[in-house]
């Protein structure tokens, strides 16, 4: 029986460092975590992106937990001001309506702020299979994404400011250069002129990027690129500025988890 408890205890300790990996070591603080979310939506049964779908009270105990620990809520475009102090910038990719419905009145409550990376061609349409041609579209394609009326809401809350997602969300890997050109640059002109506020940041669609695209986004007059890539970027005004790091907040994992990321800005062994 004890060797047998041995074995358990054993077991569920290798489990537990595997999915939480708190054996990392942390990242100082004076590095600014940046955060990517999609939906703050409640998970739907069955669903393939659940994992995109934040819990709303989730999203309340992490904005929460993160006021009363002392970060500092930053937009991206003020990553270049003073440096001191705790500072975290909160980004949602796509477009989708729930950043209004569900994430902004908890980012008020809080005194939160956020940074929207925004899909121009955003509505009926979906882009999973541009991943992944075998996946369906329809489950994002159906998601309710934000109007402009809403967006422009947004930015006169002062919570909001946007960045570009490109035209449609193409796959950068896999387009011909003037499609590359429209996504990068041509977005960014689009959003400026539609909502009459400066975009100063690109999140390349799915993380997918190759060193010409990044050179492209310098090349637009952008000042940050964001990749999906797992961390906590250190040069983040200098070599890393156009493939910054973020730090995922998925649909799974609790507390525990989130405190973890903010700690390493990783978590589980594969991430």
């Amino acid at each position: 029986m004890t060797e047998t408890l041995v074995v358990v205890l054993i077991l569920g300790f290798l489990w537990f460092s595997f999915q939480y990996g708190w054996w990392r070591p942390a990242v100082p603080n004076q590095y600014p975590r940046i955060l990517m979310y999609h939906m703050i939506a409640h998970h739907k049964p069955r669903a393939r992106f659940n994992k995109l779908r934040v819990e709303p009270n989730d999203f309340d105990k992490q904005v929460k937990w993160l006021k009363e620990n002392g970060w500092q809520f930053v937009f991206m475009s003020e990553l270049e001001d003073s440096q001191d102090g705790k500072r975290v910038a909160l980004t949602f990719d796509d477009g989708y309506r729930d950043n209004l419905m569900a994430a902004d009145p908890i980012l008020e409550k809080y005194g939160g702020k956020a940074t929207l990376f925004l899909t121009v061609d955003r509505h009926d349409l979906g882009w999973s299979s541009k991943k992944n041609e075998k996946h369906s579209d329809m489950e994002l394609m159906l998601e309710p994404k934000l109007l402009d009326e809403d967006i422009r809401q947004m930015l006169n809350s002062g919570r909001w400011e946007i960045g570009s997602h490109g035209i449609s969300h193409e796959n950068l890997l896999s387009v011909p250069d003037e499609t590359k050109l429209a996504e990068i640059s041509e977005s960014k002109a689009k959003l400026e002129g539609q909502f009459s506020t400066p975009v100063i940041s690109f999140a390349y669609p799915f993380g997918y990027y190759q060193q010409s695209d990044v050179r492209l986004v310098q090349e637009s007059n952008y000042r940050f690129g964001l990749t999906t890539d797992q961390g906590v970027s250190e040069d983040f005004l200098g070599v890393d500025a156009f493939t910054l790091k973020r730090v995922k907040i998925s649909g799974q994992g609790g507390m525990l988890m989130f405190r973890l990321r903010m700690r390493t800005g990783k978590c589980r062994y594969k991430d």
